[in-house]
This record gives C-alpha cells, structure tokens and sequence, in this order.
C-alpha cells in the first residue's frame, strides 16, 4: 500500500504537469521552498509599510535615499560573496543570515521597544536623521525584498537542466503565489491579536524551513535529478565585469534611456501613491494599519494572479506594446484625480491596489518583454543599471520631491494627488512612445541579429 501511493501520484502529476517520477520530490520541495519564502515576505511587508505612518513624508524620503545606497552596497558585497562561498552554501547561508537578523529585531522591539540606534545632525545642510529600531527594519525588509526571491530562482536555475525547467519552473512557480496569498492573509485577519512581535517571529521561523530544503534538494539533485553536471552561471548575479560599462551603455542608448524612463515615472507614481497611503492610515492604531495593508497586499496578489493568467497576453497580442505601457498609467491619472477629491482611506487604498496589480500583472511583464530586444550583452551589462540603480534612485528622488512639496511648501494630499495626475499622463506619453522603439528595434533585431543595438533617433 505504500509503495502504490506515490505511484499514484506521481502517474497524477505526469498526466497533469508533465512531472517525470523522478522529478516529484524535487519539485514538491521546491514549490514548498518557494512558498515559505513568499509567505514569510508578505507577513513582513505589511509590518514594514505600517510603520512609515507614524513618520513624517521627510523621514520617509530620508529613509529611501538611505535605501538606495544601502541597496547598492549589498548588491556589491553579495556579488563578493558568490565568487568566494560554494554556491550550495551560500543558499542556506543567505536565509540564515536574514532569519537571523528578523529574530534579533523580534528580540529588540519585544525587549526595549523603539530605541535610539543612530542621531545624525549635519548643522552645515540643515539634516538631521534619527535611525531607529523600527526604521532599521523598515530598511532591512526593503533589502530582503531583493534577495528573497532572486536567489530561490538562482538556486532552481543550479538544480534543473534548461529542458527540465521549461516544463517544471511554471508548476514551481505556483509555489510562490500561493504563497502571496497565504502570506498577508495571517495579518490581515490576526495582526491585532498576534501584535507585530508575533508576526515577526513566525516570518523568522518560516524563513528556517528553506535553510532545511535547499540541503534537501541538493541531495535530490543527486539521487533523483541526476543533474551532478548542471551549475548555475554565477557571473549574471554580479554587476557586471565593470559596472561602469552599464552605466555607459544605458546613457549612449536612446532605447535604454527610454526604457529608465518609463522607469522613474514608474517610481514616481509608486512614491506618491505610497505617501498618499500613509497619510489615509496615519490616524489608526499600528496593528490596524497592518491589517489594511495585509488585506491589500492580499487583493493585489489575489488580481495579479487572474490578470496575468486570463489578460496580459491577450492585452498585449491584440492592442500591441505601446496600448499596453500606456493602460495602467492612464488608469492611474483617473486614480490619482479620484483621490485628489475624495482623500479618504478607502480611495487612497483601492488606488494602490490598482496601481500594483496593474503593475505586476501589465507593466512589469511588458517591461521586462522590452529587453528581449537588445542583444545579450546589453541585457547582461545594462539591466542591472536599470532595476537597482535607477530603480532606487528614483524612489529616493521622488521621495524627497513629495517631501519638498508637501512638509517644505505645504502642499495638500489633494493638490499632491493632482500633481501625480500630471505625471502619470507624462509617464503613459512615454510608454506610448516606448512601445513604438521596441516595435522599431524588433524589426532592426529581425534584419541584423549580430551585434549590439545601434543607437536609433
């Protein structure tokens, strides 16, 4: 009886997700692997965007440029890191080092509560920062957001032959929506009556269960995969052999230039929406605040899943690239007018969750189809540039130029949101215009497929 069972099954899951019996255990461990990862981050996320309410729009943008830079220095030091660890170490070590750290956080805000971790004051600009316990770990999440995931997929490139992964990362990747779903769905229903401590520390201990897979599937690799020959190329999690070759690339290529962009804009809207939120919850006690913000990020993930299932494909097949990078930011003009007359919590929310899940189940796919017009070494140099430079930059820009215009100026959440209409209507103007240069640089890869992309007016 038990030796038929996994038979069973494993006949179930060929006929259904072309899963080879030997391949059962590895891709069950990881999609439970993946799905850890993701409900652990969207326990956390919640926790981190609630905080941001007790502060002022000034310490918010002082926080994002600090981002950036810290950003940009894990980034470097990780990329150190790869060349000198043993890549089956270095998975487990990742995710024990930020479980680790959750823990310490769980211990210092269960502990003392809030305390004093940094008093910067610079009389010669007029700044002054204070770094504290929550804002350190405000900091902190926003840097594992961009590990969490990136290395999961790192690790499933080292343990699946190509062929294996073009049947099996779809299935796989399940793993990690599911994992959204169930992940904001704790505290959004429990975050009162488990408190932020609780929260923590289950996120911490959801985070010890891929330390024990990753173990798992490298012996899998072995005794099921038979994939001893299959290696992971560790030069791509890199910044490139030299990072100013990226950054010269990106300023000499029109096409980049658009591409980064529509990229900012993409931060700008994200950054006056963001503020917009924490205006709306700013009155309402923290665990409140996490509750809203879980069961938004629950419905995000709840529309991103159905969009990217039954319409991005279909948007994008039928109306083309330049419909399709424009639709969400015409969305998000009406948006954004909408909550300029009506600045109440339950708008400023439905804004965000249309802006994300149009984000994540439109934009970003269209955005990342964009890329598939450069040659590979554009791609490999340049792309970095664009999703951790830019990217954060512009979060640290925007952020002190909503700062500016509303603590330093006076500016009101209604004439903030009426300016972020204006630049929604600028950022669909680029993406209507971006979508006609990849159009122009498909047809050019058609006719020349050796060499880089040439510069076009």
């Amino acid at each position: 009886m038990n030796e038929q069972q996994p038979n069973l099954l494993a006949r179930i899951m060929k006929s259904a997700s072309t899963i080879e019996p030997n391949e059962l255990r590895s891709v069950i461990t990881s999609f439970l692997f993946v799905f850890t990862l993701m409900a652990g981050y969207y326990i956390l996320r919640p926790v981190r965007d609630a905080m941001a309410s007790d502060w002022t729009r000034t310490e918010i943008s002082q926080l994002w440029n600090i981002n950036f830079f810290l950003c940009l220095a894990v980034v470097a030091i990780y990329g150190l890191f790869v060349t000198r660890v043993k890549f089956k170490y270095l998975v487990p070590g990742v995710y024990a080092f930020f479980a680790t750290t959750f823990v310490i956080f769980y211990l210092a805000t269960s502990g003392a509560g809030d305390t004093l971790l940094l008093d910067l004051k610079v009389d010669a600009f007029n700044y002054e920062l204070y770094l504290t316990t929550d804002k350190a770990f405000y900091l902190w999440v926003s840097v594992f957001s961009l590990y969490h995931v990136s290395v999961f997929w790192t690790f499933m490139a080292d343990l699946y032959t190509k062929e294996q992964s073009n049947r099996l990362f779809a299935f796989i990747a399940a793993g990690s929506s599911a994992g959204a779903l169930v992940g904001p769905s704790i505290p959004g229903f429990f975050a009162e009556s488990l408190g932020t401590d609780t929260l923590l520390l289950i996120a911490a201990s959801l985070l010890v269960v891929p330390i024990i897979l990753s173990f798992y599937l490298e012996r899998l690799k072995v005794t099921d995969l038979h994939n001893e020959a299959v290696h992971v190329d560790l030069s791509k999690i890199q910044i490139g052999g030299n990072p100013l070759g990226g950054f010269k690339m990106f300023f000499t290529n029109p096409y980049l230039l658009g591409i980064g962009a529509f990229l900012l804009f993409y931060t700008a809207l994200g950054s006056f929406a963001y503020m917009a939120q924490t205006d709306v919850l700013r009155p309402f006690e923290e665990a409140v605040r996490q509750k809203y913000l879980a069961r938004v990020d629950l419905t995000v993930n709840v529309l991103t899943f159905v969009i990217g299932m039954f319409a991005t494909s279909r948007i994008v097949t039928r109306f083309g690239m330049s419909v399709t990078l424009a639709l969400v930011p015409i969305i998000i003009v009406a948006g954004m007018l909408i909550v300029a007359f009506a600045p109440i919590m339950i708008v400023a929310l439905a804004l965000q969750v249309v802006r994300r899940a149009g984000n994540y189940g439109i934009t970003r796919p269209a955005r990342e189809m964009l890329f598939t017009a450069l040659d590979r070494e554009t791609r490999f140099k340049a792309k970095p540039v664009i999703d951790v430079a830019l990217y954060r930059g512009g979060d640290a820009v925007w952020g002190n130029v909503y700062a500016y215009l509303s603590d330093g100026l006076g500016f009101g959440l209604a004439v903030m949101m009426a300016i972020g209409a204006g630049l929604a209507a600028v950022w669909a103007m680029i993406g209507t215009y971006l979508g006609g240069m990849f159009n122009r640089q498909g047809e050019d890869k058609d006719v020349q497929k050796s060499g880089p992309i040439e510069q076009t007016s």
